[in-house]
């Protein structure tokens, strides 16, 4: 799996979560899940009560105890043990804990020490999903698997080996599949996702899994909220459940149940300064969970819709640049060429707000509902093109995987930036940049491609919006507004149109070593 940004720690070490509904009193009524009473405002007698803080009763029919739940839901969920290669994963060292403290691939540990050894030790958590063996964990936990290399343990001490019937990055999530063949034919037991009603935030979450090693440990706590992202590229796809449930490497792949045991979530990662549990952890909702296993059991690989644009949020100083208010939706930056969109016609510039009607508010949502569709489904556009509207249509295509894609998603600089360029003509200043043509010289010495058209940036000031946003000597501005220039007379003449339009800022079309993005600049006044 790829890599989690700074401060979230994925467990290669997993369990099981459990959430339950909120609700507080005596004794446990497991009727349907939007049958429990509101909860009811009283008054206590004594110091009165400050204006609008009323209090509320505790709704009735909840568990004084999770001890049942854990008894129903607790033999679905295995312990999952794997053998790696040596290079699989470096290893994050906790005094005191050595032994449990892996870490996946793609982390580095405090002192960024790979793990010694030919072969490594990890382990996760899972759950059987249906009678006939299949099991749902996260993909991190299996990925660096040898071949024969995952065994599985029941809560009834059987121990069986696993293969792997399909894994997604995307979503970082596995099914397994296991047989018993001393059991002849008697089923596993296993669970059911969640698809009746969402909990809410403020419900009850319990967990049960193996955190560093600790099998059967069950904690508690609440859904704190929804939606996160965790900056990485399964938040591409998965808007991820928080908990405060306490759960440490050892509970990565787990399920978190409600209180009817059904599965609301896959326990994947926490956030952590020091490397436990801080009470910030996150699951993969159950609705997600759901469908990708199913693609991954029917057809061993989830097939996602594509586009082929590279795309970016389209802020509100984006919005301004264009007047275009309170606007919001995805920015395209870039087409592959032969892509799908390019073939529909959709251009740079173009501001993507909604998709078969589905409205969209950002990159990430775009990118979700796009994956939603199956490959070669027409897909309607409302786009925004020089601030007039536009529908196009595309035909989708197959999404490559996320380590196709991590390919040609290269950040790096491969033309020595710093290197000085040595432009034939006078030097002319626009929004806190010196600007220059792009002659042969700079070409090869910024890898320009011979395609590319605009001019060079060649040098910016510090404390301009532009240095603030982070241009700098080398970068090739191509377009203002939507608008193509080729020289800085004409970078000027669009920064000016823009002013007479009473435009707080312009949009910029910026190649860096080859990728372009867009970037708003605010007009000095």
């Amino acid at each position: 799996m790829a890599a989690r940004k700074s401060g979230f720690f994925v467990g290669a070490v997993a369990g099981a979560g459990v959430a339950c509904a909120a609700l507080v009193g005596v004794g446990m009524r497991m009727g349907p899940a939007g049958a429990a009473e509101p909860a009811q405002v009283i008054r206590t007698s004594g110091a009165p009560m400050a204006a609008g803080a009323p209090m509320f009763a505790p709704p009735p029919g909840a568990p004084m105890s999770f001890a049942d739940i854990f008894e129903q839901v607790s033999p679905a969920v295995v312990q999952i043990d794997v053998t790696s290669k040596a290079a699989a994963a470096p290893k994050l060292r906790i005094p005191g804990l050595e032994g449990f403290d892996i870490v996946p691939k793609g982390q580095k540990g405090e002192d960024g020490e790979e793990a010694p050894g030919p072969k490594q030790q990890s382990s996760g958590s899972g759950f059987f999903i249906s009678a006939d063996g299949y099991l749902v964990t996260n993909n991190h936990v299996v990925a660096d698997a040898d071949d024969d290399g995952i065994n599985v343990v029941l809560k009834d001490g059987r121990e069986l080996k696993a293969t792997i019937v399909g894994r997604d990055e995307g979503t970082d999530l596995a099914v397994l599949k296991v047989v018993d063949p001393k059991a002849k034919g008697a089923a596993f037991p296993f669970v059911n996702f969640e698809n009746q009603a969402k909990p809410r935030v403020g419900d009850w979450v319990i967990t049960i899994g193996n955190p560093f090693g600790l099998g059967g440990t069950a904690t508690a706590g609440i859904i704190s909220a929804y939606n996160r992202d965790l900056g990485d590229s399964s938040s591409n796809f998965v808007d991820y459940i928080q908990i405060d449930a306490p759960i440490n490497r050892g509970n990565s792949g787990g399920p978190s149940f409600d209180i009817y045991g059904r599965v609301i979530g896959v326990n994947t990662a926490i956030f952590s300064p020091t490397g436990g549990s801080v009470g910030i952890g996150f699951a993969i909702p159950a609705d997600v969970a759901e469908a990708t296993a199913k693609q991954l059991i029917n057809g061993g690989k989830v097939v996602r819709g594509y586009i082929g644009a590279q795309i970016q949020p389209f802020t509100k100083e984006m919005a301004d640049a264009q007047g275009l208010g309170d606007v919001k939706g995805a920015i395209v930056a870039d087409l592959v060429p032969g892509g799908p969109a390019q073939k529909g016609g959709l251009l740079p510039e173009d501001v993507i707000t909604a998709v078969n009607g589905v409205e969209i508010k950002s990159g990430t949502e775009l990118t979700r509902e796009v994956a939603k569709g199956r490959p070669g489904d027409t897909l309607k556009l409302s786009v925004l093109r020089g601030g007039k509207p536009r529908t196009i249509e595309i035909k989708s295509g197959v999404r490559p995987t996320e380590k196709e894609l991590s390919l040609n998603d290269d950040d790096s600089d491969e033309g020595g930036a710093d290197a000085p360029a040595k432009p034939q003509v006078q030097k002319s200043e626009a929004l806190g940049m010196t600007l220059v043509p792009i002659d042969e010289s700079a070409r090869r010495t910024y890898s320009i491609d011979p395609a590319v058209r605009g001019v060079l940036i060649d040098g910016v000031k510090a404390n301009s919006d532009a240095g603030e946003k982070g241009l700098r000597k080398g970068d090739v501005l191509t377009s203002v507004n939507g608008e193509p220039v080729a020289s800085a007379a004409q970078v000027s003449s669009a920064v000016e149109a823009a002013k007479k339009l009473q435009r707080p800022s312009v949009n910029l079309r910026i190649i860096r070593a080859g990728r372009p993005t867009i970037v708003p600049l605010k007009i000095a006044p």
